[in-house]
């Protein structure tokens, strides 16, 4: 890929700093920086009208097509804005799931309807997903999905889907509004058929959620349990039992453009380790010289896997070059996290105060424990690295 921007993406450069710029030195100051890596419990109501203002001046859905209510907006223009936003230090979004993952899915794979329903709320910034995937025993392994979901008939002769299972690992399921749920629809068919992509509404009494409390002392991640959940018929994604292919196109999305824009917040990370150096005085020592640019190098390794994802997404091709990036960037961050609490040296093990009050590099050591797992763990990628682009054997069964 060649990022060569043009005056008019120079152009769409300006106006997104300007914007950007504006509102978090201005009216959404409080949340600048924050929600991100363990830290997402933090200002949701804040974050939330952060989304609606986001939602409301054009920002979200930037490369959707214009007839669902995007701007279309070239992939260059895409990866500028996500620039732009790690460098203003926007805040974690609470919309993301929806806009990065199950809105390009309905646009893909939905029906009429749904794009009508579903995609307005995402881009208003006023509707939130959660993704319903992994389950105590179907983790990195999604086809062993066991939560089955039965068409029954109501009363008065509407049919619905009943669902019944756990899922687990469920980011702001505790905020969503809405959830796409992978089930079992043919508990008969081999694994990787017979599965069903349904959109369910998370507030009903048959939905429970129990938050995960996390390492960081935070509850980001939740359990979410079903019992005879209800979703109207007309809320399958794609056709029956044929979920894998929709929940896989999902999976591909995750990896769009947004990426560019992480690498440039590991920056930010990365430069305030640089910050804390300068201000404890161990720029001079050699083996932490060394560690501080082997990041800075690596975060420079990151952004042109990324751009190679990004090459072979745009020509609709999904290679295992997803998965080389997303193997380095999860070590790479892991790395970064514990780079974090070395430089501050034995203050790193101290908290700021009572009962559990951890600084920014404390929250990142910890957080960063989970990015060599989830999205895929590393040893799924490297069996994917392996078989598929190296042609080793598979990995025995069990």
């Amino acid at each position: 890929m060649n990022l060569q921007f043009s005056a008019p993406d120079e152009a769409f450069r300006s106006d997104a700093r300007k914007w950007l710029t504006d509102q978090l030195n201005g009216p959404f100051s409080i949340v600048r920086g924050r929600g991100g890596p363990g830290d997402e419990h933090e200002l949701f109501n804040e974050r939330s009208e952060w989304e609606r203002a986001l939602g409301e001046a054009g920002w979200i859905g930037i490369g959707w097509p214009e007839e669902f209510g995007g701007r279309g907006l070239s992939l260059a223009q895409q990866v500028i804005f996500y620039e732009e936003y790690a460098r203003a230090h926007g805040p974690g979004r609470v919309g993301i799931v929806g806009e990065g993952l199950l809105g390009p899915t309905v646009i893909a794979y939905g029906s009429d309807e749904q794009k009508k329903n579903f995609l307005p709320g995402i881009l208003s910034g006023t509707e939130i997903w959660c993704q319903g995937y992994s389950e105590p025993n179907a983790g990195s392994d999604l086809a062993n999905v066991a939560t089955r979901a039965e068409l029954v008939t109501n009363p008065d002769g509407r049919q619905e889907w009943s669902i019944s299972g756990q899922k687990v690992w469920t980011s702001l399921a505790h905020w969503a509004d809405w959830c796409f749920v992978l089930c079992r629809t043919d508990r008969d068919a081999p694994k990787h058929r017979g599965l069903s992509y349904l959109l369910v509404p998370m507030r009903q009494p048959n939905i429970e959620i129990r938050p995960i409390m996390q390492i960081t002392a935070t509850s980001e991640f939740n359990e979410v349990f079903f019992d005879d959940a209800r979703t109207p018929a007309d809320c399958i994604v794609g056709a029956v039992n044929d979920g894998w292919k929709v929940a896989m196109g999902t999976l591909a999305f995750e990896r769009g453009a947004s990426t560019l824009g992480q690498q440039l917040e590991f920056e930010n990370e990365l430069n305030a380790i640089l910050a804390t150096v300068r201000e404890n005085g161990r720029q001079d020592e050699p083996i932490l010289r060394q560690s501080l640019a082997k990041a800075w190098i690596d975060l420079r390794v990151m952004r042109f896997n990324a751009l190679r994802s990004m090459t072979a997404l745009e020509g609709g091709e999904i290679t295992p070059l997803t998965s080389v990036h997303k193997l380095f960037w999860a070590n790479l961050h892991r790395r970064l996290g514990e780079l974090a609490v070395e430089v501050l040296g034995p203050d790193g093990e101290i908290a700021n105060g009572g009962p559990y009050d951890l600084s920014s590099a404390q929250r990142l050591f910890l957080y960063t424990r989970a990015d060599t797992i989830y999205g895929g763990s590393n040893q799924i990628q490297r069996n994917i690295i392996g078989e598929r682009a190296l042609g080793l054997p598979k990995e025995p069964q069990p």
